[in-house]
């Protein structure tokens, strides 16, 4: 460990501010126009693209920061949801491509809570999910040639957690990814008449099954989409015809891992595929017709973080968004044939060198293998250690361009970040382990890691320190409360606290979703939510502890993090809250404001193990 750089251009600062390429999309039937979300001026904004010669066009200015946006595909116009200082509730609004003023789709509607808008590839017809205090609602805006927009029309209402998954390439169909089957984050698929609303099909292949990734056809008249589904076990592509409920489950020959479907082929006859296996990428070409996929050669490392991270474009090449451990996010060209790589489309800022992950296995409390990725400074170890957490928990962590955890390593310290039990790719029942119990399995994950750091040499028994933000902040205070014994402290951002309180706070999506994954709302489920939040253990907690959280945040709301800091301070515990004023995604969009929390977690870390407080080595 070394003291903190706190200069300007320390070389982890460097790191945060480096511009990135989050999302970079072009326009189906305008190829030469693009859309980026990038950071140039250090905050995530919607810019964009012209393809051919790489130029960008600044359409946000939001001062936090905006990380998502659709472009319409005849390039014309660029749509976002426009919500209140970052806590995603709001109205889909659109801008010209080439800049302008931003337009309401949906000038009539209260505000909503809405993770996605997809439009047709004929570019007639957007449909979106909205979230209330009611339940969601699925609707359609029909588009005119001349750029008039519709009054949306409800399509279908429910109460239980669902989202758009898709429309048709004319519009005739939208399909629904819906838990009205199970009650549990488990998605039939609905296929429901694009102008009524009516009923044409469902796909769902029993209890316990999701039907995710959904893509349809390009071609005028196809009314195929491809999908995956996990009736095996692990996810596997499919194509289904709503309209006539023809299925053709795709040749996958011995691949392991699981099986993405990304995009379709212009030509409706290949379908690009991402494997993941142990967390780690590959790149696949297959047909619908038959025959096994064409794996690519693609760089090693992932591809992309916050959408599909590859598709297929112009010129006989992919367009993808790609990076490794070392490397920030690029949009870079790939050879279709091949894989790849021909070009670099818009490249990411310099940086300092890094220290490179590699992926590790551990035994778990049970005998469950439990992949991660750890990085180490310079240096002999045992060294303090930084044992993160993703958020999610449905998510997974690749080999991702982190300036986190390099700005751990440049201060002495090693870093493992770990796929715990409820993380995807990893099969249906490691991703489905923790329903209904949050928490419980996730910690044992986090303590075998602990194990494995200290039997490996890596890390000093004393000296390991939690970490994550989001479901991630929430496993850090679980764990701190739960084996108080075993950590020097914990620095938790965006986190959730008491599921209870957070419950009656939360925005329509995050209510709908905690039903689901704990089986019930809380006053059917009271016992488990006070099981699960950490402020049922704040009594026990004895390290240290930061968390660093957002006063505009829907996901995690303010009110559960401020009794959890009433309780601690009510115990006699340390513990140091700080505030910003954005929503739950302000600090990873905003480069200045995501250095100054590293900063406060560096310091804190630093003075943790200085002072050693309260902390007892587990033999």
């Amino acid at each position: 460990m070394t003291p903190t750089q706190t200069q300007d251009d320390a070389p982890w600062k460097g790191r945060f501010r480096a511009a990135t390429v989050r999302i970079a999309e072009i326009a189906h039937s305008a190829p030469d126009r693009g859309l980026v979300v990038t950071d140039p001026s250090g905050i995530q904004q919607l810019h964009s693209w012209s393809v051919g010669d790489g130029t960008l066009g600044v359409l946000t200015k939001k001062p936090e920061g905006l990380t998502f946006g659709v472009l319409s595909p005849d390039g014309r116009w660029v749509y976002y949801l426009d919500d209140e200082r970052g806590n995603e509730i709001g109205h889909w609004v659109r801008v010209p491509w080439e800049g302008g003023e931003p337009e309401d789709v949906t000038p009539a509607l209260a505000p909503y809570a809405s993770s996605d808008l997809v439009i047709s590839a004929a570019g007639r017809r957007l449909a979106f999910n909205a979230a209330r205090s009611d339940g969601f609602t699925l609707y359609a805006v029909d588009l005119g040639p001349d750029g008039e927009v519709t009054a949306p029309r409800i399509l279908h209402s429910t109460r239980s957690l669902s989202d758009v998954a898709g429309v048709s390439s004319d519009g005739s169909i939208v399909a629904l990814a819906s838990t009205e089957r199970s009650g549990k984050p488990q998605f039939s698929l609905l296929a429901l008449d694009g102008e009524s609303g009516d009923w044409i099909g469902e796909l769902w292949d029993g209890e316990d099954t999701s039907i995710t990734d959904v893509v349809f056809s390009k071609m005028r008249g196809d009314a195929r989409l491809v999908a995956s589904s996990n009736r095996t076990g692990a996810r596997r592509p499919l194509v289904w015809d709503p309209r006539t409920d023809e299925r053709r489950d795709l040749e996958v020959a011995d691949l392991g891992g699981e099986l993405i479907t990304w995009d379709w082929a212009d030509d409706a006859e290949h379908v690009l595929l991402c494997q993941v296996d142990r967390a780690v990428q590959t790149l696949h070409v297959a047909s619908v017709n038959g025959g096994a996929p064409r794996r690519l050669h693609s760089p090693p490392g992932s591809y992309g973080r916050y959408a599909p991270g590859a598709y297929f474009g112009p010129y006989g090449e992919i367009f993808a968004v790609w990076q490794d451990s070392t490397t920030p996010l690029q949009a870079i060209a790939l050879d279709a044939s091949t894989g790849r790589r021909t070009r670099t489309l818009l490249p990411s800022g310099a940086v300092a060198p890094g220290r490179p992950w590699r992926s590790i296995t551990y035994e778990s409390v049970d005998g469950q293998r439990i992949q991660g990725w750890l990085a180490v400074p310079q240096g002999e170890g045992p060294f303090p250690t930084i044992l993160e957490t993703h958020g999610g928990p449905e998510s997974v962590t690749l080999e991702v361009f982190s300036p986190i955890s390099q700005a751990w390593l440049d201060h002495g310290f090693a870093f493992l970040t770990v796929n715990y039990r409820g993380s995807t790719t990893f099969g249906r029942e490691f991703q489905q382990k923790i329903w209904g119990r949050p928490g419980y399995w996730e910690v044992r994950d986090m303590v075998a890691a602990r194990e494995w750091l200290i039997r490996e040499g890596i890390a000093r028994p004393e000296g390991i320190l939690l970490t994550g933000w989001s479901y991630g902040g929430y496993l850090t205070l679980q764990a701190l409360g739960v084996r108080p014994e075993l950590w020097a402290g914990g620095m938790a951002g965006v986190a959730v606290a008491d599921f209870v309180t957070e419950y009656e706070d939360e925005n329509e999506i995050l209510r709908a979703y905690d039903r689901a994954f704990f089986g019930g709302p809380p006053e059917e489920r009271m016992e488990q939510y006070v099981e699960s939040s950490p402020i049922t253990y704040a009594e026990r907690v004895a390290a240290p502890v930061l968390i660093i959280q957002g006063r505009n945040d829907s996901r995690c709301p303010e009110r559960q993090v401020e009794l959890y800091e009433a309780r601690m301070r009510e115990l006699g515990k340390p513990i140091e809250v700080v505030w910003f004023e954005a929503g739950h995604g302000g600090s990873s969009a905003n480069a200045e404001l995501a250095i100054e929390h590293q900063q406060k977690m560096l310091e804190f870390a630093e003075r943790v193990l200085r002072e050693g407080a309260g902390v007892q080595p587990h033999r």
